[in-house]
């Protein structure tokens, strides 16, 4: 399960490089839709690969997030409502929507290291 914690460190880190390499920020305001989208998707990824690790899921193919918000719900309170704020930033307001605001792609991805570095710690993995 150490893959899923390297896994998704990777996607955050691919997610950061997409943005400081290709979506070009100007006053706070990245320039590129299209490259936000792709971070905000990476980085939400990221996300669950960590959350599939720790739940023991192995095949391909994603549950909801409704499946993920309950699992989360039964374990730790705090980490579902980071994880609320992470599909709500990455997934909802730059994967989908292409928000062009720095300050959320911030936001995303410090709620995205913080579960992914709790999921590490819950299952044991060095940093």
């Amino acid at each position: 399960m150490t893959n899923n914690i390297t896994e998704a460190k990777r996607y955050l880190a691919n997610a950061k490089e997409i943005l400081s390499e290709k979506a070009g920020k100007e006053d706070g305001y990245y320039q590129d839709g299209k490259y936000v989208k792709m971070a905000g998707n990476s980085a939400y990824s990221g996300v669950l690969v960590a959350l599939d690790g720790l739940f023991g899921i192995k095949k391909k193919g994603r549950k909801t997030v409704d499946w993920y918000q309950g699992e989360l719900a039964k374990l730790d309170k705090k980490m579902l409502n980071k994880f609320n704020a992470a599909y709500e930033l990455l997934h909802l307001s730059m994967g989908y929507d292409g928000v062009l605001n720095a300050k959320i792609a911030v936001l995303g991805f410090e709620e995205a290291d913080s579960i992914i570095s709790w999921v590490a710690q819950k299952m044991g993995v060095d940093q």
